[in-house]
């Protein structure tokens, strides 16, 4: 028993020599990939700034620019991990990498369908020129701003300054509107006057106040002026017109300073917004029964 003991510790302690002979003889490998490990980290990220740098010159959006910096920079990444197997003498290792990857790759795009559909929703969005940062969108029911576009998700800054993070899938499969592919928006106003009103003059005193309220509407006829309804309690009209402004925001402002300054003309010209109002028609026979001070 003793003996079997003391040669089982003897192959040990010589397993472990040679180990340790091993690991000295290849500390100048390791130092080696080590430093070239770094090195090559350091490099990715000036390669990657070079590659931004070089794009400025083309006319590929900021996205798709951000988007080709980072998969050069995994490549230059990758490229450096394969000399440092190649410096450690692990060159079946790198041939049992590769061989495994395919099988590995199944296994991991099986597991990460939805990533990889982000992913590859990412990609799309970097190409299409109609959305790019600085724009004014709205999409599954999220109105903003974009100010980040990755390969996971579409960033958007709402008016209350919140951030909505999208993912880049559902923003492929769901209709785009985007206000910022024109320079101009148009601000749609409903409003209703009552039934005594003239109709003429009002329409002409709105179009006039809108006209010279905002500097964008050079002339009358920017303005358009169209009565939709016979109201329960007014007849209803819709007024247009533009702005030099491709921001939901600054909508919503020239439509309030529109309501300001069409109330005031209103006031000024006795013109009435009346209130929803219902109007009771007694038959007579019920006026006569009711008492002296109700019939006042």
């Amino acid at each position: 028993m003793e003996t079997q003991f003391s040669d089982a510790w003897n192959k040990m302690m010589g397993k472990l020599q040679s180990w340790l002979d091993a690991l000295i003889l290849n500390i100048p490998n390791l130092i080696i990939a080590t430093l070239v490990f770094t090195v090559t980290l350091i490099l990715s990220r000036y390669i990657s700034r070079l590659a931004l740098r070089l794009m400025d010159r083309s006319s590929l959006q900021e996205s798709m620019k951000n988007l080709i910096s980072k998969v050069v920079a995994i490549i230059t990444v990758l490229l450096g991990l394969f000399m440092v197997l190649g410096i450690l003498n692990l060159g079946k290792a790198l041939n049992t990498i590769l061989a495994g990857a395919g099988v590995v790759g199944l296994a991991v795009g099986l597991a990460l369908q939805g990533a990889l559909a982000n992913t590859y929703s990412g990609i799309v969005l970097a190409y299409i020129k109609h959305l790019k940062f600085g724009d004014w969108i709205e999409t599954n029911g999220f109105e903003g701003e974009v100010v980040d576009l990755d390969l996971r998700s579409v960033t958007l800054k709402q008016p209350d300054n919140n951030l909505v993070y999208i993912p880049n899938k559902l923003v492929v499969e769901n209709p785009i509107k985007n206000y910022s592919t024109t320079a101009q928006s148009r601000v749609i106003l409903e409003c209703g006057v009552a039934y005594d009103s003239d109709l003429k003059a009002v329409r002409d005193l709105v179009v006039t106040t809108i006209s010279k309220a905002f500097q964008a509407v050079a002339d009358k006829e920017d303005v358009i002026f169209l009565y939709k309804e016979f109201g329960d309690s007014s007849i209803n009209f819709e007024t247009r017109f533009w702005i030099d402004s491709t921001s939901a925001l600054e909508v919503a402002k020239a439509k309030t300073k529109a309501m300001i300054t069409i109330k005031a003309a209103f006031d000024q010209n006795n013109i009435n917004i009346p209130f929803p109002i219902r109007t009771l028609d007694l038959p007579k026979e019920l006026t006569n029964m009711l008492p002296t001070k109700t019939k006042k």
